[in-house]
């Protein structure tokens, strides 16, 4: 089957966001700030990838998506950075060449719908070379998919439970979780909701 072509307008939109982006970029290179999917599925070229925290974001469940891994009758609660807290995760200097379709391609992957929720925005992001300006992907409090934060009870029952296209949302924790544990990064409230995550699933899945 022919893949479908994508709409011009939704085709410039994207455009013209990624360039509304770069026009805030800093000088010089161009930094990705990854903290969840990004860091198991980088699904982009880089020269380099340092551990950075950044301070006043955190991760958190805290988006509702009706498509990638849930639906309509089943939504997922999928992860963004939020506001308050510290977040520790990988930074990827990407290539140098053409910034435009590299942020524009980021922008389609990350891009949760339009008008949306999970934007870019430039942040600080300490590391080994000192303090540089990064791009990220955090979730705005006025965006239609914005959830609020959520006790990980809460999280737990709708992420053991919500699947798509894309796979389960419990897939996605465990991913996440598990690539941390590779670099050494040790998210406590991650690894309490997949705690409470394995215990929903055990409970779904029947004795036997």
């Amino acid at each position: 089957m022919p893949k479908l072509k994508e709409p011009l307008a939704l085709t410039e939109e994207f455009t013209a966001m990624a360039a509304r982006v770069l026009a805030r970029a800093p000088e010089g290179d161009l930094w990705l700030f990854a903290y969840g999917s990004l860091i198991w599925n980088p699904g982009h070229e880089f020269v380099e990838q340092v551990r950075g925290t950044t301070l006043g974001w955190h991760r958190s469940f805290c988006l509702t998506l009706t498509r990638w891994r849930g639906t309509r009758e089943v939504p997922a609660l999928m992860m963004a950075l939020d506001r308050g807290g510290s977040c520790t995760g990988i930074v990827y200097r990407l290539p140098a060449g053409d910034r435009l379709k590299q942020v524009e391609m980021l922008l389609r992957r990350e891009t949760d719908g339009i008008p949306a929720t999970n934007v870019a925005r430039w942040i600080s992001v300490n590391t080994k070379h000192g303090p540089i300006r990064a791009l990220a992907f955090v979730a705005s409090r006025s965006g239609p998919a914005y959830a609020g934060p959520q006790p990980h009870d809460v999280a737990a029952h709708v992420i053991a439970r919500a699947a798509g296209h894309w796979g389960s949302a419990a897939a996605y924790l465990q991913r996440t979780v598990e690539k941390l544990d590779e670099h050494g990064i040790r998210d406590r409230n991650l690894w309490e909701l997949q705690r409470l995550v394995a215990n929903e699933i055990r409970q779904l899945t029947p004795s036997g």
